[in-house]
């Protein structure tokens, strides 16, 4: 039977046990798609290129004419390349796969790619659906959900605190948790990046994102760490983060010391030159004998003294920031931690949520 199309609403539904098969190039894949999708080009890159300008220089039919001398030869090997998917899909995906051999296609709009692919595999006897207006309607699905509102609770701290722990303490106990420093492989200080994979693009961060909001089962609060809007290279969107500003804010109180010693534990195995340029990188900011005297001591072997001055730093600059948006915040509630301990510290947080439910 010819392929179905299906409205976004129900290519999401459908994705969570079909695969899904994003046709585009390999740039365009690499560059964002749909979480979860597997890449089945239809034209490589430079013949995504070619078909396109002839496209432009010469018409739809000509464009079309040389789209199929680069279809011909490769249709054996798509047909090959989704039948390897299906024997590979496990658990629930498997049983439904194997019965019905169910596949989504999509391209960029839902044009001539995506159609063109799901005339092969139907010919073949696989049940296609494609998502109606492509990976572009994927998109503007993503950008409406930053614009929603959420029961989002806020957890903030200084730099050491563990609020990436607490959160899976949280997650742990039952709560719904969004980890942004997780979706954007970063974790927000100059050290961010280390002993993390590359960030991946904005787009892709937005995807993974919205899917994540859009999953929540709505049955009470979510949980997001307190961030400025840049994590590394990524940008919370700008909507979402707006509204951020205005939840309440459950801050762990932790001692310096204790934080000191946390970062010192989770950074100090790095080496001593990788450490240093990322010092470096903060210098204009943290000044210029501040950074002289940490990359002093981080040279001697101090690395406790030198993560000290940098420590300083951070908690003057996240001070700042979360005195701006007092104005906006319900309220910050401060909860006062012994240390970084994460179960701890979550019971706490949970245990003054259930007061002021009470309340």
């Amino acid at each position: 039977m010819p392929a179905e199309r299906v409205t976004i609403g129900q290519f999401l539904q459908m994705a969570t046990d079909t695969p899904v098969f994003d046709v585009r190039s390999p740039a365009e894949y690499h560059r964002a798609h749909f979480p979860g999708s597997f890449n089945l080009p239809l034209f490589t890159d430079e013949e995504r290129k070619v078909v396109g300008t002839l496209y432009k220089q010469n018409g739809k039919n000509v464009a079309i004419k040389a789209g199929l001398n680069f279809f011909g030869p490769k249709m054996n090997a798509i047909v090959e390349q989704v039948e390897s998917v299906l024997d590979q899909c496990t658990s629930r995906e498997q049983e439904i796969a194997e019965k019905e051999k169910k596949v989504i296609v999509h391209c960029w709009r839902g044009g001539m790619r995506s159609a063109g692919i799901a005339w092969l595999l139907d010919l073949y006897g696989f049940r296609v659906y494609t998502l109606a207006g492509g990976y572009k309607s994927f998109r503007r699905w993503c950008i409406q959900q930053f614009e929603k509102p959420y029961p989002i609770n806020i957890l903030g701290g200084y730099t050491g605190s563990g609020k990436t722990e607490i959160l899976q303490s949280l997650k742990n106990r039952g709560q719904e948790v969004i980890d942004l420093e997780r979706i954007a492989f970063h974790k927000g200080s100059v050290f961010g990046n280390l002993g993390e994979p590359p960030q991946p693009s904005q787009e892709m961060f937005e995807n993974r994102l919205a899917l994540a909001l859009a999953s929540g089962s709505g049955s009470g609060n979510v949980w997001m760490e307190d961030e400025s809007q840049r994590i590394g290279d990524i940008n919370i969107p700008i909507q979402l983060y707006r509204f951020m500003q205005t939840r309440p804010v459950y801050f762990v109180e932790i001692p310096f010391e204790e934080r000191l010693q946390y970062i010192t534990e989770r950074y100090g195995k790095f080496g001593k030159e990788l450490l240093a340029s990322r010092i470096t990188r903060i210098q204009k900011r943290l000044g210029g004998l501040e950074t002289k005297t940490a990359l002093e001591q981080l040279e001697r072997g101090e690395v406790t003294e030198s993560f000290r001055i940098l420590l300083k730093y951070y908690d003057k600059f996240y001070l700042k920031s979360l005195q701006n948006k007092l104005h906006l915040v319900t309220e910050v509630r401060k909860i006062e931690c012994r240390n970084p301990d994460p179960a701890a510290n979550a019971e706490k947080i949970l245990r003054q949520l259930e007061l002021e439910l009470i309340d």
